[in-house]
């Protein structure tokens, strides 16, 4: 008897330290959501920084305290993070808070049917934009209002995938939030393109009969300079565009086992087939033309192949394979690491741009005049990038074909927790009022080019963190359910 006694206190033990960690990371999460709802959500909406008296507020850039902002780390950012806490807890207190960031998003759903970076609440402000809400009720377009939809950023893409999650959450019985849903997913069918792939930003729909399919080629000349030309309606890789639209129409799938989604989502990696370069360079270029020529668009992004997109790229079609067994998904990524390993700096790193077909690394002056030379560059763009995801996706790429398409799927259904450490950092940096603050920097709303030093509050940590706390008491509980079951 004694023996045995012995025997469940040892077992029990780590149990109740478990429970006492887990106590405490919900507790500081609903410190913490209560109050990023109550003194920092504007009508259920969240910018990205904030001086923690909120004399000062941004998104990508200064903001009023009337706007939210669409594009991460804001408002689908945030609104996923309190869903990963509701999924964890069950507490409707995290639940509320993805509504209410869900329901400024319908608010602000334009009527081209996605969104813009950013969304005002402001009554005059608010005019600026065309909406959803203004075709329900009859209101046509009219002056030079806003109803461009941006997949730029993730920022249409993000705030479908919040309302997706959320809908799923209240069992589809929130009209307003599926309805919005509806909306942006068949905006999202209409605006692909006939070969598969989608703008970096839309207002109207494509005419098929205006763009035939066609295979990836070279110009036979391209200017040196920048042309000035728009460039929202080219086919665009840049910034993950198109790999977050596929990842979005493969969960749409997955939510509401629509086939037209996951069709969509199956072209949408058929153009990346399309777009992939011939020799000597197979990889693929930031955003073509409607001849599927590689092409400009801002004055520091030239036609060229890329060793930053290309590797975002792969990445989805690895992902594509995963989740649809589509084996010509496949085929592309062998060409296109060998030409990254030939494509390597001395450094190891890749450069962001590789000149068609000489492939040498392309750079600018702080002029923007292209150049050889990476001795005189701008610093607010990254024309170079880490080459360690060579290696990534090669991995990944040995472990698909080598283990199976299923022992991944079922990976993917793993949580990994964070150590009690970093719960412990975590919680112990929450202060008394619910806040993590950080020193940080807010953008001069008077001098844009100048940022002031500041106590922050940055949206992108309370959803790290709130994540990484929801993430522990997920798998403290599982693997409670688990000793307690042996």
């Amino acid at each position: 008897m004694k023996k045995l006694l012995i025997l469940l206190i040892l077992v029990s033990a780590p149990l109740f330290a478990d429970e006492a960690h887990r106590r405490a990371a919900v507790d500081a999460m609903a410190r913490a959501t209560r109050y990023f709802r109550t003194h920092v959500a504007t009508n259920g909406g969240y910018l990205w920084r904030y001086k923690t008296d909120f004399s000062m507020r941004e998104g990508e850039g200064a903001a009023a305290a009337t706007s939210i902002w669409v594009q991460p780390p804001g408002t689908p950012a945030v609104g996923m993070a309190f869903l990963a806490a509701y999924e964890a807890t069950r507490d409707t207190l995290f639940l509320n808070g993805a509504v209410d960031a869900a329901h400024a998003l319908v608010w602000g759903q334009l009527a081209s049917g996605g969104w813009d970076y950013r969304i005002e609440f402001d009554a005059q402000q608010s005019k600026r934009w065309h909406y959803r809400r203004d075709v329900e009720r009859g209101d046509v377009q009219t002056g030079d209002r806003r109803n461009r939809t941006t997949l730029d950023d993730n920022t249409t893409q993000s705030a479908l995938q919040l309302l997706m999650r959320v809908d799923k959450a209240r069992d589809f019985k929130d009209e307003k939030i599926h309805k919005a849903v509806q909306f942006g997913l068949d905006a999202l069918l209409k605006a692909q393109y006939p070969n598969g792939a989608w703008p970096q930003r839309f207002e109207a729909f494509p005419d098929p009969e205006k763009f035939p399919i066609k295979k990836a080629r070279y110009p036979k000349t391209w200017p040196r300079t920048h042309p000035n030309t728009r460039y929202v309606g080219y086919y665009t890789f840049n910034d993950n565009a198109i790999a977050d639209v596929i990842e979005t129409m493969v969960e749409a799938h997955d939510i509401y086992g629509d086939t037209r989604y996951l069709d969509a989502a199956i072209r949408g990696g058929d153009f990346i087939l399309l777009a992939q370069m011939p020799a000597p360079q197979p990889a693929w270029a930031q955003q073509y033309n409607l001849d599927m020529e590689p092409t400009w668009a801002r004055r520091f992004e030239p036609p060229a192949i890329t060793g930053g997109e290309s590797f975002g790229i792969m990445q989805t079609l690895l992902d594509l394979y995963v989740q649809t067994g589509v084996q010509r998904f496949l085929d592309p990524i062998p060409h296109a690491l060998d030409w990254a390993h030939r494509s390597r700096l001395p450094d190891g790193r890749m450069a962001r741009f590789y000149e068609l077909q000489t492939n040498r690394p392309l750079y600018f002056t702080r002029d923007y005049a292209l150049a050889y030379s990476d001795s005189d560059m701008p610093t607010h763009y990254a024309f170079k990038v880490s080459g360690n995801r060579i290696e990534r996706i090669e991995a990944l790429y040995q472990r698909v074909t080598a283990e199976g398409r299923e022992k991944l799927l079922a990976e993917r259904e793993r949580v990994s927790a964070p150590s009690v450490e970093q719960v412990k950092k975590i919680i112990a940096t929450l202060d008394e009022q619910g806040r993590w603050v950080e020193r940080g920097s807010l953008r001069n709303p008077q001098n844009r080019r100048e940022r002031i030093e500041a106590e922050i509050l940055s949206c992108r940590t309370f959803n790290r963190n709130l994540e990484m706390l929801a993430r522990y008491v997920k798998t403290r509980a599982d693997e409670t359910n688990r000793r307690i079951g042996e």
